[in-house]
């Protein structure tokens, strides 16, 4: 079999497509909330109870797809759960009321829950702990670029043909991606067209010791799981807005009808990109200009991040709503640089064998935020407006920051690190 130089990089292409299909599969819902709230007549408020089924079923067995990823191993764990939220995600074209609808969330929601523990753990085992951040980063990326790719997608297919065709279609891919994963993976010990050069790059990289099986009690004794988790949960529910509650403010708030929003619905979320891509570069530079540990280089990041969140606040002031897309788009820049750094901080600061474990427990945190503040959403928007709560998301993230910098912080414990290797680099 032909040995491909440069494989890691390839592999995480492959989890990068998983979850950019991921993420157009779940913002389909939100994309089409103004035509589905008149299709299947369905209330602000009911629209919360959809989005929050998925969130809370999410939130809920993130941590055990994270385990039996770990148990099972990420080849058949991650094929198995994308074969079930592509399914999930095509059964929603059945739904014949809002009941229905959160039904069907609720199954996209406890399958997609192994996407990124899967990212997190395809990090871990690929890559040396320098170029980790750059990984997750890229992997990450693929949230905003399904985010971007799916409204002119999806409102092509509902007006094209109708709405469950576009459930439909966006679905089987989530089966496609299913099948391409358990042809093409293997972990690097078993994969054949890996160079001998190339593994004893990625294991130079890593700690060789005996692991212990996984253990979600390990996981959930720690005091750094803790102060991630408490991250996580201030900081997701920016995540959750841009994806299912930008679609219905821009229309019901903003005046924009469905087709003039998917000319600009994919500003945000192209932002979002950028900001992956970016805090993966950030470590790196931190720890080289400034001699910072990798944990604190991390932490830098994600305090820019932090800052950058002024974006969404500032909406209310504004009467143009191109102007107000442009503002999401800062926050959705902000939000994931320090996204994908705190998943970052979990491939630094756990053991491989833990990895998607942590991940899932601290997904289920992010999603528990994200799922309250969802319903505070479908109960204040029609009465105090969404502006008020687009000024909390800012304060959740600076927050969150203090949080992290205080619990992970490396205090007296900055050293000169390696930068991580460009992307576009090959060290093998």
């Amino acid at each position: 079999m032909k040995i491909v130089r440069g494989l890691r990089w390839k592999v995480l292409a492959l989890i990068m497509l998983g979850t950019i299909i991921n993420y157009i599969d779940r913002n389909t819902l939100g994309i089409l909330a103004p035509m589905l709230k008149e299709e299947l007549h369905f209330t602000t408020e009911q629209y919360s109870y959809i989005v929050s089924v998925f969130q809370l079923c999410y939130s809920l067995m993130q941590p055990i797809a994270g385990y039996v990823t770990d148990l099972i191993g990420l080849k058949f764990g991650y094929a198995m759960f994308a074969f079930v939220w592509g399914s999930a995600a095509a059964l929603h074209a059945f739904s014949g009321g809002w009941q229905s609808m959160a039904f069907f969330r609720g199954l996209l929601g406890i399958s997609e829950a192994a996407a990124m523990p899967s990212g997190a753990k395809t990090a871990a085992l690929w890559f040396p702990a320098k170029e980790r951040s750059i990984a997750t980063g890229w992997f990450n990326t693929g949230s905003s670029v399904g985010a971007m790719i799916a409204p002119p997608l999806v409102i092509w297919l509902s007006v094209t043909w109708s709405w469950q065709v576009a459930f439909v279609v966006t679905g089987m891919l989530g089966v496609g991606l299913s099948m391409l994963w358990l042809a093409l993976y293997r972990n690097p010990e078993n994969h054949p067209r890996l160079t001998k050069e190339e593994h004893a790059y990625i294991l130079d990289g890593q700690e060789q010791v005996q692991l212990p099986k996984p253990s979600m009690k390990r996981v959930v004794t720690m005091r750094k799981f803790w102060g991630i988790a408490a991250a996580r949960f201030l900081t997701e529910p920016a995540w959750q807005t841009f994806s299912f509650w930008i679609p219905l403010y821009m229309v019901s708030t903003r005046g924009m009808d469905i087709k003039q929003f998917a000319l600009f619905a994919w500003l945000p979320f192209l932002f979002a990109d950028i900001g992956c891509v970016l805090s993966g570069y950030l470590s790196p530079f931190f720890a080289k200009r400034f001699r910072m540990s990798l944990v604190n280089s991390r932490i830098a990041g994600i305090g820019i991040g932090a800052v950058c969140m002024i974006g969404p606040a500032l909406i209310g002031l504004t009467s143009s709503p191109i102007t107000a897309i442009f503002l999401f788009s800062v926050g959705a820049f902000a939000h994931q640089m320090l996204s994908s750094l705190l998943y970052a901080l979990v491939t630094d600061t756990f053991e491989k064998q833990d990895v998607a474990t942590a991940t899932g427990f601290g997904g289920m945190a992010g999603y528990m935020g994200g799922m309250i503040f969802s319903l505070i959403i479908g109960q204040l928007a029609s009465t105090i407006g969404y502006e008020p709560l687009f000024v909390c998301l800012s304060v959740f993230d600076i927050t969150a920051f203090i949080v992290v910098l205080v619990v992970l912080g490396q205090w007296g414990r900055n050293k000169v690190t390696p930068p991580a290797v460009p992307s576009g680099a090959h060290a093998d």
